[in-house]
């Protein structure tokens, strides 16, 4: 086994990080593992950063500034930020201990709802019953599509990347090269304003060799599974190759990577039905931890728990290399406007993208006014009233189900 060295955060700590307690990987793993339990939906960020905050991990300052650093390389914010601070605090092994421990309860719920809702599609209620769930789904991406417009759109060169997304999807175009396209255009004509604030010099220690070979390590394993996938030249490989490309260069959250996933899956080699996949990210909002794991539905629906162990390792291999590899570039780049400039043209695309995805899920899972009707409801309570989206697909498929028995809709 490598053993991880230790590595000085800086070469003058502050109090606050010489006040720092050591932190055992059990204690990563034992306080991650609660918080994969139960934090859902939008909860997770502020749970997270409240508790590395709070129990010394890290200081405020520390902790916004890999919020920050996070969201400038691919893959889903809130995993990358959860091994980013296991790798701060115990290297390559506090990265896995926090990240495995985050999303391991969600990844044990989904496989038994998967279980049951591929055993239950025969029931003839089943079906009309998701039928409501899928109306739901549409409702909360649509109030996210919403959400992302505001907050990406900038000015015109935003827009008009959102919207040469949106018109490329419909017309075919693969997503990843439009993802890609988005993030040269906005490298070269977006240039965000430094961060408020003087700038801190700072003296970054040499990465140790221990630490480099642990990472190679970690790449290696990585590279070993993408080539199993490779080998198995079944359809379970080939998901698990899609997922391992879409999280090697999807940015944002896993909202933003949904599309891509649904595009690949549904559209291009039609794995799943579009209700099938409107079902599996319905049961991804619900579950607590990472939006992503409707990666383990995917996988479970093509070939049992292994399928699904495989194809959830895969989704999320790529953002956990990047936070060990990035962690370590960042802090030696002097400029990052450029980059930060390509965030925001790729976030930007992402809005059109997910306008493709509530239009074809609209296609299939609209079937009537009752169905129009519940989408608009889960869009106003989320964007007007803010409630949680556990409690809109609860609240929603109750009310269903009764409209259902009452043979109102």
């Amino acid at each position: 086994m490598i053993e991880i060295e230790e590595e000085p955060r800086q070469q003058t700590p502050s109090p606050e990080q010489e006040a720092r307690p050591d932190v055992s990987l059990w204690n990563l793993f034992w306080t991650y593992l609660t918080i994969g339990v139960t934090a859902f939906g939008f909860s997770i960020l502020p749970r997270v950063r409240r508790t590395v905050v709070e129990k010394g991990w890290l200081s405020e300052s520390e902790t916004n500034e890999g919020l920050a650093l996070v969201q400038l390389y691919p893959g889903p914010v809130m995993p990358e930020f959860v091994a980013y601070v296991g790798y701060r605090l115990r290297g390559v092994l506090g990265a896995a201990a926090a990240m495995s421990a985050f999303i391991l309860p969600a990844f044990v719920l989904m496989l038994g709802l998967s279980a049951g809702y591929f055993a239950a599609g025969s029931i003839p209620f089943v079906q009309p019953l998701f039928l409501g769930l899928e109306a739901l789904v549409i409702g909360t991406i649509a109030n996210v599509t919403l959400d992302f417009g505001a907050q990406y759109f900038k000015g015109p060169i935003e827009a008009a990347l959102g919207l040469g997304a949106f018109v490329a999807l419909l017309f075919g175009a693969n997503p990843i090269l439009v993802v890609l396209g988005a993030l040269v255009l906005g490298a070269v004509s977006l240039r965000p304003p430094p961060r408020p604030g003087p700038a801190v010099p700072r003296t970054v220690a040499p990465l140790s060799l221990r630490r480099l070979a642990a990472i190679g390590l970690a790449v290696a394993i990585v590279a070993a599974v993408v080539a199993f996938s490779y080998l198995l030249h079944s359809d379970v490989g080939e998901l698990a190759l899609i997922l391992f490309r879409i999280g090697a260069v999807a940015f944002g959250n896993g909202t933003t990577i949904i599309p891509l996933i649904q595009h690949e899956v549904v559209q291009v080699r039609g794995l799943l039905t579009p209700s099938q996949f409107a079902a599996g990210v319905a049961l991804g909002q619900v579950t607590p931890g990472p939006f992503l794991i409707t990666a383990t539905f995917i996988g479970y629906k093509l070939g049992g728990v292994g399928a699904a162990t495989l194809a959830t390792f895969a989704i999320f291999a790529a953002p956990f290399l990047w936070s060990l590899i990035f962690s370590e570039i960042f802090t030696r780049l002097p400029d990052l406007r450029a980059v930060r400039g390509a965030l925001e043209g790729v976030l930007a695309a992402f809005v059109g993208l997910l306008a493709v995805v509530v239009l074809q899920l609209s296609a299939v899972a609209i079937v009537g006014p009752a169905s129009i009707a519940f989408a608009a409801a889960a869009l106003v309570a989320m964007r007007y009233f803010r409630l949680d989206v556990a409690w809109i697909f609860l609240g929603g498929l109750t009310l269903w189900a009764l409209l259902l028995a009452l043979r109102l809709i």
